[in-house]
């Protein structure tokens, strides 16, 4: 963490200055907002989150609720998510306070008596080691009050406007604020009453019955499994030996459960299979009881025996799978001819079971992938065209999660003779672990994701997919540290030069590409404004190949240690090296004639090129920027 750049700081350093929409913002709702968004879930709340970080972005985000969720239906989080966390500073402290799946275990009927399961087998959680981070089990309340904590600690002091629930919207063809939002009034002095707010954008993160989506005209396709599952957070005593572990039960007659242990150390989430849903049910079987999911419950788990003392929370649901056409309000004959103006995200986009753990956590992707873009385009950073690929880059995660979900929910409503082999639905959860946990995500070469025409150079950082951290050593302070940890959810593109062999100061071929990014006209660092710091719309590191004790700081080039703040101090933490024990040139498979990996502001890769590229460099980067504004960099 970083502080101190604009003066000394006695205080907690999480608190960063109000700047712009943050100085007097009113506690009211505004008439008129560049984003409105809709729905305090994941989703929204991740958007309002990054959004906070550009201080001359008006955004304020509504909730119907009269104040914060107490307890949310979500609770898994996937080791990606807890990267994300990482960005917006609270991946730590939440790990502290979450139950960490580290194995899962797999019950079945016992062969000498079917009546009775047996454990069958244990597997790892993350057999391949995919993150550094672990999979966790947290309460989505939480995951929401640290988000809430990190907006309003930002530069726009954002907090939620509880008590207003979306009614309808209307896009006009042209104006500053084309979108008439209407919105009632749910609680306090207002109640009942309607507020009219216009907005430059709509975000509907809003759920499954999002009226966002249907304000624009989408709806939700798919189909049903007709197969139904009673849920319940639990409070139980019990004598089953794996009660604190995440177990697939299978029964001989009786259904499964997929257990889930729940942070704290005694609450825990079961889903108990409540069987085949009759299709003329009209949605009967979600009047089953408590009591008759608690008897499913131990009629699965025989010969044990669960006796539960309280229940925080239970439900029924049917499994269905849907999916919207897509994400935004642009018709597809519309396609080329405008760009959006109201987007939707998370459920509202897309539905499916809960027991491999992506709602939540793909939803979130979603937030951000559309916050930062919404973001530059708002600060005059990009042109509009950049909305476009929202849609285009998230239906397709979509279409692929809910592909996934369909496969693993019909293996854990199968029966056990109906496995082709004893070990098949274990063999799917180690062989697929990559999928679930959100590493599977690669976007396509769009505007923002480049060719894979040089990955030879950094075969472990693949275009499109998430930049994967690995070790290196900060010179300045011969810190070891995780490369990755330090991209923070501040809007900034990150370009890591992976330098060539050569020290600093000697010309080479890494010399030479900084002194282009600091006074060439091309380079992306000359769109900066002029009143801002050199790296503040571009994070710049280098890496050097040599461990740290030989390489000279002082001959790094300046462009690695840009001045920064009023007072023009040298920031010193974008030079780094090699860590012997973990050599990242070997562990992401770096050329050792040095490479440029270019990194967007949600995580993921943008592109791969040689050290001596600048003319590809700049041409990546051409069409994501407004008319620049060439600056004296050189003298910064």
């Amino acid at each position: 963490m970083q502080f101190h750049h604009h003066g000394y700081v006695s205080g907690d350093p999480r608190v960063q200055p109000a700047a712009g929409v943050g100085i007097n913002r009113p506690a009211e709702l505004p008439d008129q907002v560049d984003v409105l968004i809709v729905g305090t879930g994941p989703a929204g709340m991740l958007a309002a989150a990054q959004l906070s970080q550009f201080p001359n972005v008006t955004t304020r985000i509504i909730e119907r609720r009269p104040g914060r969720l107490a307890i949310g239906q979500a609770d898994g989080i996937q080791a990606r998510s807890v990267e994300t966390f990482q960005a917006f500073g609270f991946a730590e402290r939440i790990i502290a306070e979450a139950y960490a799946i580290t194995e899962m275990a797999f019950w079945k009927p016992d062969v000498n008596d079917s009546s009775r399961i047996v454990r069958t087998a244990r597997t790892p959680d993350d057999p391949a080691g995919i993150s550094e981070f672990p999979h966790l089990i947290v309460n989505q309340a939480r995951v929401l009050d640290y988000f809430a904590e990190f907006m309003g600690n930002a530069p726009t002091r954002m907090a939620p406007d509880y008590g207003y629930e979306f009614q309808g919207l209307e896009v006009a063809d042209g104006g500053e604020y084309p979108v008439t939002v209407t919105l009632l009034h749910t609680s306090g002095p207002n109640e009942g009453q309607e507020k009219i707010v216009r907005a430059k954008y709509v975000v509907g993160a809003d759920g499954a019955r999002s009226k966002v989506r249907q304000a624009i005209g989408c709806t939700l396709a798919g189909d049903a499994a007709n197969h139904a599952w009673g849920v319940m957070d639990a409070l139980a005593v019990t004598d089953f030996p794996d009660i604190r572990t995440k177990c697939a039960i299978q029964s001989g007659e009786g259904g499964s459960i997929l257990l889930i242990p729940r942070e704290g150390g005694h609450l825990f989430r079961m889903y108990v299979d409540l069987g085949e849903v009759d299709p003329n049910d009209k949605g009967a079987v979600r009047n089953t009881s408590i009591e008759e999911i608690i008897g499913k419950a131990n009629e699965i788990l025989h010969p044990y025996t669960l006796d539960v003392r309280n229940v925080a929370w239970h439900s029924v649901y049917e499994v269905g799978h849907r999916l919207t056409d897509r994400f935004d309000d642009v018709l597809p004959q519309e396609r080329g001819t405008r760009t959006p103006r109201v987007f939707i995200t998370g459920d509202a986009c897309h539905t499916h079971s809960a027991k491999a753990g992506q709602g939540m956590n793909v939803s979130m992707q979603d937030g951000f992938n559309i916050a930062w873009k919404l973001g530059h385009v708002l600060e005059g950073r990009s042109p509009e065209s950049l909305l476009s690929t929202y849609s285009e880059e998230r239906q397709v995660v979509a279409k692929n999660l809910i592909d996934f979900d369909k496969e693993w929910s019909t293996m854990m409503a199968k029966k056990p003779e109906e496995f082709a082999s004893p070990s098949e639905l274990e063999d799917f959860y180690v062989t697929t672990a990559e999928f679930p946990a959100g590493f599977m995500t690669q976007y396509a070469p769009s505007m923002l994701v480049g060719t894979a025409e040089h990955q030879a150079l950094a075969t472990g950082f693949p275009v499109g997919k998430r930049f994967k951290s690995a070790p290196v050593v900060r010179v300045a302070d011969t810190n070891p540290v995780q490369l990755g940890h330090h991209a923070t959810a501040d809007g900034r593109w990150r370009i890591y030069v992976f330098a060539d062999a050569a020290q600093p100061g000697t010309g080479s071929a890494t010399d030479l590409l900084a002194e282009w990014f600091a006074s060439s006209s091309e380079s992306p660092l000359a769109a900066t404004p002029q009143n801002a710091d050199l790296d503040a719309w571009f994070d710049v590191k280098v890496v050097y190949q040599q461990d740290h004790h030989n390489v000279d700081i002082g001959a790094v080039p300046a462009v690695f240690k840009p001045q920064v703040g009023p007072f023009k101090l040298t920031d010193y933490e974008k030079v780094y090296a090699t860590d012997l024990s973990a050599d990242i040139f070997d562990l992401r498979g770096l050329d050792r004639r040095g490479a440029v990996v270019i990194v967007r502001p949600d995580q993921y890769v943008a592109n791969v090129l040689p050290l001596t590229a600048t003319a590809e460099l700049s041409a990546f980067f051409a069409p994501l920027q407004k008319p620049r504004q060439t600056v004296a960099a050189a003298a910064r």
